[in-house]
């Protein structure tokens, strides 16, 4: 099992608190940072100053939300920090972002599925060198690789000519059902090693905005939180459903635990088809930040 880390675009941290994650991921030798991007920072730009101030961890773009930003802009935006970091390998992650993004941008999210697809086959070939619409890159970033960020249907069939597939926040089970119908699939996951009790439920109410979404609705359901997911979907306010949101939802779609029990759950998703696992860890201000990058580094 490859182990990467995400940082978790924490809302209630600094920026800093994200870059200081992947300086100390690439002192511990992962191979890998993941940069999202929504409401915190600029990805291409917070990965820039990451490739600066580390010495060998790779970094992946996104996922970046097709509906706001062009194949053009992305292609470029990797091959800027590619140059940033001296060739070393930068890689793309796409995906559709949220309604609420989307409206942030003055952008829409109509069409998006297929807006996903048209992407990844122009942002892969831009990567390569190709010209899309007239355009190509004049230094594009070697040894990029494109993942698609993937849930539904159409989501899936567009990850198909991607390098890799990515999941966010999933149970085991779904894992099972979604991982093999991609040759590469990741998934990202909330982890923490011996966390405190507010730190479990801080972590606990990162769902919060998941519990009502379709598919995830479905999934937390089947996870056996049938009743708080039918409460999400009258749409309370935030503070009553976080009100009801147990711990125990950790349980379902997180490696919260012990070390030995959350490298048992790490080869749950193994046996699930998952090839490599995005750690999404608390900040290095939380005890179990640190703790929890140092517990699951390469050995």
């Amino acid at each position: 099992m490859r182990l990467s880390v995400v940082l978790g675009e924490w809302l209630d941290r600094p920026i800093d608190a994200d870059l200081a994650v992947a300086e100390r991921a690439d002192q511990l030798g992962y191979p890998e940072v993941w940069i999202g991007e929504m409401a915190k920072l600029d990805a291409p730009a917070a990965a820039a100053t990451i490739v600066s101030r580390t010495g060998s961890i790779e970094v992946c773009l996104g996922p970046l939300a097709v509906t706001v930003r062009s194949s053009v802009q992305i292609a470029l935006a990797a091959a800027t920090v590619a140059a940033a970091g001296n060739g070393r390998p930068v890689h793309v992650a796409l995906g559709t972002s949220s309604d609420v993004v989307t409206g942030w941008h003055g952008r829409t999210r109509t069409g998006a599925a297929t807006r996903l697809g048209e992407a990844a086959t122009e942002v892969r070939a831009l990567l390569d060198g190709e010209r899309v619409g007239g355009f190509r890159l004049r230094q594009p970033p070697p040894a990029a690789t494109l993942t698609v960020a993937a849930f539904g249907r159409r989501a899936i069939e567009a990850a198909q000519s991607a390098d890799r597939m990515v999941l966010n926040m999933v149970t085991a089970d779904a894992a099972a059902e979604l991982a093999p119908q991609h040759r590469n699939t990741a998934v990202w996951l909330a982890a923490a090693v011996d966390p405190t009790p507010d730190e479990r439920r801080w972590l606990a109410l990162g769902f919060v905005g998941y519990l009502a979404a379709p598919g995830y609705g479905e999934m937390f359901a089947a996870a056996g939180f049938g009743e708080l997911v039918e409460f999400a979907r009258t749409r309370p306010h935030p503070k009553e459903l976080a009100a009801r949101l147990p711990d125990e939802i950790l349980d379902a779609v997180a490696l919260v635990g012990d070390e030995s029990h959350v490298r048992r759950r790490i080869d749950q998703y193994a046996r699930a088809g998952i090839a490599e696992i995005g750690l999404v860890v608390p900040p290095l201000d939380l005890p179990a930040g640190p703790r929890t990058l140092d517990a699951l580094a390469p050995r």
